[in-house]
């Protein structure tokens, strides 16, 4: 039997939309055998901010509990599924954040050879979910990963229509049953990838 593999899923969430695929991306991970963790990053936004918006809000409330995700997070997985609403066609800067305080762990070749992948959301149809996916996948190159996009690999994908990654359109509400099918199928592909090269990297030691 080969080993499992260990999945962190780490996220930022404004509203819910992001969360919602992040945890249909659990479901995927854990139903292809892996050992999972849903990580958030830590709001930077100020409070006086979020209070306009009571979803922002409501929001924060309902995931209290999730924990904040720290680098021993990506030390532990093998595979890393990052998601983010978009910025401008960027992905949002509470992420972005997390990210760039990994120097430590990219220097010591801490962050390379793990399997990445990404899935985001914007307001609109046309609103940089494919270059937020890519601006992503700037920084996978940087740390030596295996990138692993759902593309069209399964049905779904030819409902979702994105081969970069899962995208969702908050403008027509939370996600559906095709956008969670689909981060469903992105997370059960990359550990089925990163079991792969397990095996294969215990069969050559």
């Amino acid at each position: 039997m080969s080993e499992s593999v260990n999945v962190s899923i780490i996220y930022y969430s404004a509203t819910g939309n992001v969360h919602a695929l992040a945890q249909a991306a659990v479901e995927g991970a854990e139903k292809a055998g892996a050992q999972v963790r849903l990580r958030k990053v830590a709001e930077t936004t100020p409070q006086e901010v979020i209070n306009l918006r009571q979803e922002w809000v409501q929001h924060l409330q309902d995931t209290a509990d999730v924990a904040e995700a720290g680098h021993d997070d990506l030390e532990w997985a093998d595979v890393v599924l990052f998601g983010t609403p978009t910025r401008f066609g960027n992905p949002a800067s509470q992420l972005r954040a997390f990210m760039e305080t990994t120097g430590p762990l990219w220097f010591q070749g801490k962050l390379a050879g793990k399997v990445y992948s990404a899935f985001t959301a914007s307001n609109t149809a046309h609103g940089g979910q494919e270059s937020t996916l890519l601006a992503l996948g700037n920084t996978f190159y940087h740390w030596g990963g295996i990138i692993v996009p759902p593309g069209y690999t399964d049905p779904v994908q030819f409902q979702s229509g994105n081969p970069y990654g899962t995208s969702h359109v908050a403008g027509d509400g939370a996600p559906g049953d095709v956008q969670l099918q689909a981060a469903r199928h992105q997370a059960r592909r990359a550990v089925e990838i990163a079991t792969a090269l397990k095996a294969g990297r215990a069969a050559a030691a």
